[in-house]
């Protein structure tokens, strides 16, 4: 089954030249992610070598669909931050290509995430619950909407709601956007919770907390 992670570091206009040259980490080393899972140092060295022994180019694409490919890697590398990439956008010939190129240079979207399946993972000592992904065999690098790691914000507000603080409005929404809920969805909850949020001596605090709780469950 092949598997996608997003690296957690955003692009900027600067990672994509103006011929189209791209470049960032597609994932990062230690970075402990939404399904509690981390990538090791290492994990990619055989798909890189199985890479350049038989020509094959691992693939760029499109939010990770095999149908729409927008260019190619040319040079990945394992370094001590995670896997570096560089490739070319074919901008001038690929429709969608020259989208995802305009949308890198205007910030309309900043992520690069891989597409992999996992050939070798064990619990990581001294993390309860956490898996080190230990060999990857890695098929593509994708230019995606979002580079951040979803993890985080449920860490950040986890941490507010274990000091028995509630978190603002925005992270509210956001972590229910990232719990599934539509973009209208998590907006209307999060309004109605608005009173709660806002510390509002008329909402019953407790009530906010305890649905927090469930949420992040």
């Amino acid at each position: 089954m092949l598997q996608t992670k997003n690296s957690g570091i955003p692009l900027d206009g600067k990672a994509v030249s103006d011929t189209g040259v791209i470049e960032g980490y597609a994932s990062v080393f230690g970075n402990v992610d939404s399904y509690g899972e981390v990538v090791e140092p290492g994990a990619f060295v055989d798909s890189l070598v199985k890479s350049k022994q038989t020509g094959r180019k691992i693939k760029l694409l499109w939010q990770h669909d095999p149908h729409q490919p927008i260019g190619v890697w040319d040079d990945l590398a394992e370094d001590s931050k995670g896997l570096w990439v560089k490739g070319r956008l074919f901008k001038d010939t690929v429709a969608k290509a020259a989208e995802a190129y305009a949308l890198l240079k205007e910030g309309g979207l900043d992520g690069l995430s891989i597409g992999y399946r996992t050939l070798k993972a064990e619990p990581k000592a001294g993390k309860p619950g956490v898996i080190s992904l230990l060999k990857l065999d890695l098929f593509e690098n994708s230019v995606v909407t979002f580079a951040a790691n979803e993890r985080a914000r449920v860490e950040v507000v986890k941490s507010i709601l274990d000091a028995g603080l509630l978190p603002t409005v925005r992270e509210f929404e956001g972590l229910l956007r990232d719990a599934g809920f539509s973009k209208a969805k998590a907006a209307a909850l999060a309004a109605s919770a608005t009173p709660h949020l806002r510390g509002d001596p008329e909402a019953k605090a407790n009530d906010a907390l305890e649905m927090m709780k469930l949420l992040r469950a």
